[in-house]
């Protein structure tokens, strides 16, 4: 089977009744969404998400790595100036999941594996409890100072087995989070 020539097919359908040939660069609802690559996770389904609405990003258990703080530093660094300076931030939501395959990546046999064979060390990244990984995650970005403080963060943890998203942390910007005293913890190591 080639997957492929399925794919091109069912883009000759989608582009058979394409009618949004004029779409802005900037997405509609100013947003972009950190999830996790894996299949059962699609944001464009689990939240009704349509063309042109929000920027996805995926990788493995949707966590803020340091290539995603520095694609949200230049995606802040473009929302600047296509907006010629009108639009200095954008909402960021950070969306993990249950069940996720990144669980793995806590077993240090698994760690040793990955580093000792690839070099890669996903220690840092490994999902131990949605929850408070998310809010890691969210430290991350308050401490990532390349990232504007209008920048607004927020966290879902979305279920695949009852199909609902569940607010973690509520919208704040991230001047908000920096001044709070009460700031999400941040892995040191990160």
């Amino acid at each position: 089977m080639n997957v492929q020539n399925d794919l091109i097919a069912r883009n000759s359908k989608f582009a058979a009744t394409f009618d949004k040939p004029d779409m802005p660069v900037l997405p509609r609802l100013r947003t972009v969404l950190l999830a996790c690559a894996d299949a059962r996770v699609d944001p464009a389904h689990v939240l009704g998400l349509d063309l042109g609405e929000v920027i996805v990003i995926r990788n493995t258990g949707g966590r803020v790595t340091r290539s995603v703080i520095e694609e949200l530093a230049t995606l802040s660094v473009l929302a600047n100036i296509l907006t010629e300076g009108r639009e200095q931030g954008f909402n960021v939501i950070l969306m993990q999941h249950t069940q996720c395959g990144a669980q793995r990546l806590a077993n240090p046999e698994l760690q040793a594996h990955l580093k000792d064979s690839l070099g890669i060390d996903v220690s840092d990244y490994a999902i131990t409890d949605q929850a408070s990984d998310l809010m890691i995650d969210v430290g991350r970005l308050v401490t990532a100072s390349e990232i504007p403080d209008a920048v607004t963060v927020s966290a879902l943890l979305y279920d695949v087995v009852t199909g609902v998203a569940e607010e973690i942390a509520s919208v704040k910007s991230l001047g908000e989070w920096r001044s709070d005293p009460v700031t999400p913890e941040v892995d040191k190591a990160s």
